[in-house]
């Protein structure tokens, strides 16, 4: 998954591009800034929800073998 920079220098980049070209009968469109906006939030927001989840992560706990008690 690329991280939230790459995406910004991504919207960054294709902010000074044009959204659709017409070259020699060929076309080519460009993902709307919008749509580029709301996937980095979208990541963003995927990585905060993973940390807020309680119990994910690391788990301690003590093994205490049969008859050892």
């Amino acid at each position: 998954m690329p991280d939230a920079g790459d995406i910004a220098d991504d919207i960054a980049e294709s902010a000074l591009k044009p959204q659709s070209a017409l070259v020699d009968g060929n076309s080519v469109n460009q993902v709307s800034i919008g749509d580029k906006i709301k996937a980095a939030q979208y990541a963003a927001g995927q990585e905060t929800a993973a940390a807020a989840v309680p119990g994910f992560g690391l788990r301690f706990t003590r093994l205490v073998p049969p008859g050892g008690g």
